[in-house]
């Protein structure tokens, strides 16, 4: 690849606008990457106006991210494949419901040598089970990819207070550009081979969350939800050991900010945590509640406890599961709520 780099970021809610302000920063003041950076963004009309223009000149993402002014040499694409053309570097960062559709529009129009980073936590249910957003895309597109997965709620990382993240990179050099690209600091960086595991905790501590929720939705206290976290990390580790069968699974990755760091902060803050207790204590369904409480984002939690169920009753071992299990069928087989406190009481752990 040529000197200057050209980036460009897929997405534009409060994550992909979060990290824009970030790698645009970045993008201007390294020689080794391009200083424009394109971010596609889906048009809507936002108070009469299209949202892309309202980024281009008040350099602020109104709906998704406001009072946060993005860096002026981030570009707003509304054409999904002008913003990709030309790029060597593609960050991903929209809900995994939408990748295929995405990876089938610019599959014909990117650079076959381009270095792909996927922020996207959720997972994909593959004919033979789970399967990676970032095998889905590297499937689709033919090129390399790495992931990043932390700790990282996209307000506060926006507002510039420090925290950690991970990168999970099977190749030194592009782990080493990446980090170039986007460390700063106070967002700063682990790179980790385990690229599979670091994605993996991404998508998994979203069920666990929905867990939390449901605790505080209850009533029951941070002891309970520490025990949450607990089992819902020993499931995490499980179905890693499961399913990443490409390459070791370490109790250390599960140690940097993409595992214990991120489920700590998912399960006290986000918004499957949010939107669980709602669903407690309204009665409404999930799907409602999206729609009220999200302004337009997307629930990962349910859908990917939906994905991991389908595959484990496949395995036959919705058993060994029981706090993954419990979250999909409260969410969609209408179990009561109170079977998830019945779930952590009969554990395998505590048998």
């Amino acid at each position: 690849m040529d000197a200057e780099k050209k980036i460009c970021i897929i997405g534009s809610g409060n994550w992909g606008s979060a990290i824009a302000k970030i790698v645009g920063t970045n993008a201007a003041q390294n020689p080794k990457f391009h200083t424009r950076v394109n971010m596609w963004v889906f048009e809507e009309m936002v108070n009469g106006r299209k949202l892309t223009e309202i980024i281009n000149t008040e350099h602020e993402n109104v709906k998704y991210l406001p009072g946060h002014t993005l860096p002026s040499n981030v570009r707003a694409v509304a054409d999904l494949v002008e913003a990709v053309s030309g790029a060597d570097i593609l960050l991903f960062v929209i809900p995994h419901q939408f990748i295929g559709k995405v990876c089938d529009t610019i599959k014909d129009h990117i650079r076959k040598d381009a270095l792909g980073l996927s922020l996207i936590k959720g997972v994909d249910e593959g004919p033979d089970g789970l399967k990676l957003i970032s095998a889905v895309i590297q499937e689709k597109l033919g090129i390399t990819m790495s992931v990043l997965m932390g700790a990282n709620i996209a307000t506060e990382v926006a507002e510039d207070k420090f925290c950690e993240t991970t990168i999970g990179c099977k190749n030194k050099d592009h782990g080493a550009l990446l980090k170039e690209l986007m460390q700063t600091k106070n967002f700063r960086i682990t790179v980790v081979e385990e690229s599979d595991v670091v994605e993996i905790c991404g998508a998994l501590k979203n069920i666990v969350a929905v867990g939390a929720g449901f605790c505080d939705g209850l009533g029951f206290g941070d002891n309970t939800k520490a025990a949450v976290i607990r089992l819902g990390l020993m499931e995490m580790i499980a179905f890693a050991r499961l399913f990443c069968t490409a390459g070791p699974v370490s109790a250390a990755t599960f140690l940097e900010s993409c595992g214990v760091a991120d489920l700590i902060t998912t399960c006290y803050g986000g918004r499957n945590r949010k939107i669980a207790e709602a669903f407690v204590r309204t009665g409404k369904s999930i799907e409602e509640l999206e729609k009220e409480m999200l302004n337009g984002q997307k629930l990962q939690g349910p859908a990917t406890a939906a994905e991991v169920f389908h595959i484990l009753t496949r395995r036959n071992m919705v058993q060994e599961f029981p706090l993954f299990s419990a979250v999909y069928q409260i969410c969609y087989e209408h179990h009561p709520v109170s079977e998830f406190i019945s779930c952590l009481q009969n554990h395998p752990e505590h048998m």
